[in-house]
């Protein structure tokens, strides 16, 4: 982005050229192309396609060792857990970008960039999956977020940490956690997401099931938690073949709980719901949509949800 006193604000100015020559000198074979220049926050699943198709061209090229993804980031996080969800190898893929623009003070795009093409091109690297590199931090794509509006240091994995950092030249990695992928179809459309309040009425989520959604995730309470007059309707989904996924609103810790009242995890579970184990609401949304794209019957998305990996759990 770079100022436009026409735009009356930053737009997207640079290309790919632009940034050819930051890394140039790290790794001098690298290959630059653009895919879009777009904000994220005018991503459709299209466009999400589009990268991720892409991505996966050039990591079975056998002279790539690493891809990276210049991307806004306001749904980096997305677009990185699809990849890591979908891609097959160990190549490493790594998102990164900036929270300045670069008509600002302390723009911090070029410092990312070199960052991540240096976790990229790392031997180190390999078998991490997709990852974000930002502010020298390396983040796994399945548990960071970003979690602040302007800060630099927004995108933190709560919880769990940075899996290593640059130093310098240098790519430390102190986590590998494990990683699982899913067979990709495309993206099911037709996949919402809701989150919950106090009081809130199921009004909405009854207006989608009229609607014709294909699968609902609820961003629920505490560990897994609805009002129990929301009980009823996300019954009716399950009639209807709708499948219903509980994550939770808060940014750390399990869906879970042990209590035994009306609207409790346990609660959820009998009404055939899925649980989000580990990952947030517009995560579980992004792996639902390929879940339901990739799913014949219902029995084939509770299986292809339960998958293991190193953040899910087995079927309750």
């Amino acid at each position: 982005m770079r100022h436009d006193e026409n735009a009356g604000g930053a737009v997207p100015r640079l290309d790919a050229s632009d940034f050819a020559a930051v890394f140039s000198p790290d790794v001098p074979e690298a290959c630059v192309e653009e895919v879009c220049n777009l904000p994220s926050s005018h991503f459709t699943s299209e466009v999400l396609e589009a990268i991720r198709n892409r991505v996966a061209e050039l990591v079975e090229e056998p002279e790539v060792r690493g891809v990276v993804v210049t991307h806004g980031t306001d749904t980096m996080e997305e677009t990185a857990y699809l990849l890591d969800l979908t891609l097959p190898g160990d190549r490493p893929v790594v998102l990164t970008g900036a929270m300045r623009t670069a008509s600002d003070v302390g723009y911090d795009g070029y410092a990312n960039l070199l960052a991540a093409v240096r976790v990229a091109a790392a031997p180190r690297s390999c078998g991490l999956g997709t990852m974000i590199v930002f502010n020298d931090e390396i983040h796994a794509a399945r548990l960071v977020t970003k979690m602040h509006t302007l800060s630099p240091a927004t995108f933190q994995s709560p919880g769990w940490g940075a899996i290593g950092r640059v130093e310098g030249g240098a790519v430390i990695i102190h986590q590998r956690p494990e990683r699982q992928v899913l067979p990709w179809r495309g993206l099911a459309p037709g996949v919402s997401l809701l989150k919950l309040t106090i009081g809130v009425d199921p009004g909405l989520l009854e207006h989608l099931l009229q609607s014709g959604v294909r699968g609902v995730v609820i961003e629920a309470l505490g560990g897994g938690r609805v009002p129990p007059w929301w009980l009823p309707v996300i019954g009716r989904a399950r009639d209807r073949g709708v499948p219903v996924v509980v994550a939770s609103r808060c940014p750390s810790g399990r869906v879970w709980d042990g209590y035994g009242y009306p609207g409790a995890y346990r609660s959820l579970l009998d009404q055939g719901c899925l649980v989000a184990e580990g990952i947030n609401g517009q995560k579980a949304r992004i792996r639902l949509m390929v879940v339901l794209a990739a799913a014949k019957t219902m029995e084939d998305v509770r299986d292809l949800w339960y998958q293991r990996g190193s953040l899910e759990v087995s079927a309750p």
